[in-house]
This record gives structure tokens, sequence and C-alpha cells, in this order.
């Protein structure tokens, strides 16, 4: 009997070790965790990015008329235009088929093509796509679209936290900005780039308008003054505006 009790304090003690010794190796071992918080930069939450877009318009057709309006032949002659400037791809033209209008909308096509080949797009690059629309109580219409680099920015609108006074906001009382600001600026700051290509690089210079400069550089060498003259009468003259 007591050589039994002998032996379960014995490997109580072993257990009692193995179990300090465990905790001991398992604090030498620990990983440090990093919470990822949301950016405090505005830049960093909502960055621009240069992503493949569209573009497209839409021209209204009548089952009685064929062909296109002054106000929709300028701006056919306007997709031609941005297309080559910044296409990357056909121009797509979806044209209604077996629907009321279909007779007038094909031979707007026509026009349609011929505008487009007109203001520089190759024939080549001209893709029509003949589509059934799924709602026969809307007017079908005709859908120009090509691809471009586009900038984009967002999606806004996103709360994934309370802004208001909570416990559950860690970020509340280190007086962080909300995740959405500033998306909106970014956006709209995307729609007004031109070129998405300046956000990487700066474009090449332009060769300089030599003609100009040299009058100037001659006028300079002279000493004659380099400005435009103007007439006293038109120093002293008043604007008629609001007259």
């Amino acid at each position: 009997m007591t050589k039994t009790r002998a032996d379960r304090r014995r490997k109580l003690r072993i257990a009692l070790a193995l179990t300090g010794l465990s905790v001991v190796l398992g604090a030498c071992n620990t990983t440090e965790i990093v919470t990822q918080t949301v950016p405090t930069d505005y830049r960093q939450r909502h960055p621009i990015a240069v992503q493949e877009g569209k573009k497209s318009i839409v021209i209204f057709v009548g089952k009685a008329r064929g062909g296109l309006s002054a106000a929709q032949h300028a701006d056919v002659a306007g997709i031609a235009r941005d297309w080559v400037r910044e296409g990357t791809g056909s121009v797509v033209v979806d044209v209604p088929v077996d629907t009321a209008n279909s007779r007038a909308a094909a031979a707007t096509y026509q026009e349609i093509r011929s505008a487009l080949t007109s203001g520089g797009v190759p024939s080549r690059a001209i893709v029509q796509h003949p589509y059934r629309p799924e709602d026969p109580g809307l007017l079908p219409t005709i859908r120009l679209s090509y691809s471009k680099i586009a900038a984009v920015a967002g999606p806004c609108g996103l709360w994934p936290e309370d802004v208001g006074p909570t416990i559950l906001d860690p970020g509340y009382n280190e007086n962080r900005p909300y995740f959405n600001l500033g998306c909106a600026s970014q956006r709209n700051l995307a729609a007004m780039i031109d070129n998405p290509a300046d956000l990487e690089q700066p474009r090449a210079e332009t060769p300089a308008y030599t003609a100009r400069r040299d009058i100037a550089f001659e006028r300079y060498r002279k000493g004659t003054p380099i400005a435009t003259p103007s007439s006293e009468s038109d120093k002293a003259k008043l604007s008629d505006t609001g007259k």
C-alpha cells in the first residue's frame, strides 16, 4: 500500500515537472502578432488605380426614321476622335434585331460606320454586334463602346466601423479619420485625369516654338520691349460689360 502511494506521488511530480517545462518552452517560442489597422493617409485607404475601362454612347433610333440627326452625327464624330487618341480595342456597335426599329437601326448603322471611318477609325476596327433586347417595352438603341485606359478609385460609401462614440471602435479615442474620408476626392481626381500615364511618369517634352522664341530673343538683344505694344487709347478704355 505504501509502495503504491509512493509510485503515485512520483508520477504526479513527473507530470508537474513536464507541465512546467512545456510552459517555459512555449514562452520562449512566442510569435509576435501585429494587428492590421486602417491606414491614416487617405491616399493609402483609397488609392487611384490604372485599369482598362470602357467608354460608350447611346444612339436612339425611331422605327420610322433611319440615319443620324445632326446632334447624333456630332456624338459619333466625337467617339471617333476620342478612339484615335485613347482607344485600346475595336469600336463595338450593338445593333438591335427583330424589333420594330430594326430596319431603321440597320440603315443608321451604315451611316455610323461611315462617320467613324471619316473620323479616323479603320474599317477593320469597327465590329457590329447584333442583339435582341430583353425588355420589349423599352426603345431598342444602338450603343457604341470601346476599351480605354482609365484611372479609377473607390468604391466609396463603405463604413466598416461606427463613426460615433462607441467602445467597439478602437480608433475613436485616438482621433483617427474614418474610413470613407477622402474617397470622394480621390474618385473625382481620377475622373478628371486626362491621361492616366501621368500618374506613373512625366510626359516627354514637346518641340519649342522657335519662331516666337527667335523674335523674343532678337528684341531682348536690341533692348526693345518684348511685350506686345498697345496704344494709349486702349490703356484707358473701359469695358462695356453690363451696359
